[in-house]
């Protein structure tokens, strides 16, 4: 796991170099350059809107524009934006986690409950892309959004950060056998399989998986303190478990936002991590864990479709949606001017 030099502060703004910050500002630039005035005005909204915390995982229509409304130059458009803030790991991840809804099309046929559509997927753009003014965008559909604040072209909040599969593996047709999810699966199961029976009793804290994951689409994170085994319980093998399947949901985004996002953990320091699970730890049953620390929290879920359907979120605890970025940076816009930032209002 590569690590560059710590972070100043565990809350600090994160210091980039600008590559992904630009390659962003001018996706999203480029992006909405293409749209008419009246499609622009639905894709673009204030970076206060209220819309911004309002997101969901599940099918349905959403604020923005659908690339089921663009033409085919405008959707390529949109999925360099996608990939903008992805790694090309995480990118792969997102667009075959679209794909699916054509699986899921000929799987409920024709009992079919939604519409099961891979070009409903919605761009929402708050503010105007800039390098030095914060503006945010997002991309979300039935299974997947990725978010991202973007300050003076060097500070990314890339939280909230869900993706999800269903089915997780494809039971039949041209795709059977495709785990889109697999790693955030085996590698849990790999750290859970290790631990024995005094571990266990710590780590597992329910016999029974939750129906979902607990934080839902809350806007913020609201969970009691830190459950199941902590990391100072886990033997040195055990340990670098927990470290990989971290990294797999940290490494959705590009290498320099993972990096400093993993910086921040280990400033904060690695044994006031834990690790909890719930239901079944044999394969094919359901099951639920997550792993939660000072700053952040990764949460998985599989009971649905007879343990056969995954939701899984990595979320930031302070700074989902740039909350605390946002805050700092009008705190000191107001200081600037010599206007005392207490009791000043922070867009949310």
């Amino acid at each position: 796991m590569h690590i560059k030099s710590p972070s100043p502060s565990i809350h600090a703004p994160i210091e980039l170099s600008s590559e992904t910050a630009l390659r962003m500002a001018e996706a999203a630039t480029t992006f909405l350059a293409s749209l008419g005035s009246a499609d622009r005005k639905r894709a673009q909204f204030p970076l206060e809107s209220e819309f911004r915390s309002v997101w969901d995982y599940r099918p349905g229509e959403r604020n923005g524009i659908s690339l089921k409304e663009l033409d085919s130059s405008q959707q390529k458009l949109a999925y360099a934006l996608l990939a903008s803030g992805l790694s090309r790991h995480g990118n792969a991840k997102a667009l075959t986690i679209m794909s699916l809804e054509a699986v899921l099309a000929e799987l409920e046929k024709p009992m079919r409950a939604f519409n099961r559509d891979p070009d409903l997927y919605y761009v929402t753009v708050f503010g105007s892309p800039s390098d030095d003014a914060p503006w945010a965008w997002r991309i979300e559909g039935h299974h997947l959004s990725v978010n991202f604040l973007v300050l003076e072209g060097k500070h990314i909040a890339p939280t909230p950060n869900f993706l999800g599969a269903n089915p997780a593996r494809v039971p039949n047709g041209p795709l059977e056998g495709l785990r889109v999810l697999a790693a955030e699966e085996d590698l849990a199961r790999t750290l859970i399989g290790s631990m024995d029976a005094n571990q266990l009793k710590k780590a597992v804290i329910s016999s029974h998986a939750p129906a979902d994951i607990l934080t839902d689409n809350d806007p913020r994170v609201r969970l009691d303190e830190p459950a199941g085994l902590p990391y100072s319980a886990m033997n040195e093998t055990q340990q670098s478990h927990l470290m990989n399947l971290i990294s797999e949901y940290i490494h959705r985004v590009p290498r320099d936002v993972a990096d400093m996002r993993i910086e921040r953990i280990e400033k904060e320091g690695w044994q006031h991590l834990h690790f909890a699970w719930a239901g079944d730890t044999q394969p094919g049953g359901p099951h639920y864990y997550r792993v939660h620390g000072p700053s952040f929290l990764v949460e998985y879920d599989n009971t649905q479709n007879n343990a056969n359907h995954i939701h899984s979120v990595w979320r930031d605890i302070h700074d989902d949606w740039g909350a605390d970025l946002l805050k700092r940076h009008y705190q000191q816009s107001h200081e600037k001017r010599g206007v005392s930032s207490s009791g000043s209002r922070v867009p949310r």
